[in-house]
């Protein structure tokens, strides 16, 4: 695993916990020493993401919105780039899409003004800003409360838009998709809205990087058969670099998901 899909990782066991997580804890999910989390757990520290308490880390208060978002966008950055443009192909001229939030989905809406046109509805800010100005976007924005680090819309008045809408595609971004457990995230509010926009799309396209293969986050989301396309990075079904990559993309496939590596 690279030093950015580690950092990526262990901010999001961090922040999805509601209690201290131990050092100890996380160099078993990672499978690296103990040595190497407290590093890591510096970096973030040093880039306010987390704080450091005895043994551990718990999240630290964004130092303002958006931080802990713009920090991730860095990682990966050449990765997530293919991996919305592989996505927005799979998105036909004239659908109205639901896209969701995260740092993979805003290089989607990077791709998707080559779709127009289209109707967006947009589950965070960054893909609305993305999408603003784009001609032949039909731009709408489902609102509710923009989560702190994320800037993704939660809460009540988030699930009752989507819930009064009907998408052809709903393009879903997750925390972690297990062989066993499924699709997962690490927010119980995130989670919500995803399962609000499986249950208001004909068709659901599930992008996420390989570090999210074999993780089991904190709120499940759904089964893998709920999920028409998974779209994830190369390194996915390299078992030295991702040990869980590919007997997850093998269950993917058992579940009659179609899996595509850009």
């Amino acid at each position: 695993m690279s030093v950015a899909d580690r950092l990526d990782l262990t901010l999001r066991l961090v922040q999805g916990s509601t209690d201290r997580v131990s050092v100890a804890e996380l160099a078993q999910r990672l499978g690296v020493s103990e040595m190497t989390v407290r590093r890591d757990l510096d970096v973030l520290e040093r880039q306010g993401l987390v704080r450091r308490v005895h043994g551990g880390a718990v999240p630290a208060r964004a130092r303002e919105e958006g931080a802990g978002f713009d920090t991730r966008e860095q990682w990966q950055a050449a990765t997530k780039e293919k991996l919305g443009a592989a996505v927005a192909e799979l998105v036909p001229p004239g659908s109205r899409v639901l896209l969701d939030a995260g740092t993979t989905t805003v290089h989607v809406a990077r791709h998707l003004a080559r779709r127009a046109p289209l109707t967006v509805a947009a589950l965070s800010l960054q893909t609305a800003v993305a999408l603003a100005d784009v001609p032949g976007v039909d731009l709408l924005i489902v609102g509710g409360r923009s989560r702190p680090g994320e800037r993704s819309f939660v809460g009540p008045l988030a699930l009752r838009t989507i819930e009064a809408l009907a998408f052809d595609v709903f393009v879903m971004s997750i925390g972690g998709v297990h062989a066993q457990h499924g699709w997962s995230e690490f927010s119980l509010d995130d989670a919500a809205v995803k399962q609000a926009g499986l249950a208001q799309a004909a068709r659901t396209v599930v992008v996420a990087d390989a570090t999210k293969l074999g993780v089991r986050a904190f709120s499940q989301v759904a089964p893998l058969e709920r999920a028409e396309v998974f779209v994830t990075d190369l390194a996915a079904g390299d078992e030295s670099t991702h040990p869980n990559g590919p007997a997850t993309l093998a269950a993917l496939r058992e579940a009659g998901v179609r899996t595509v590596l850009a």
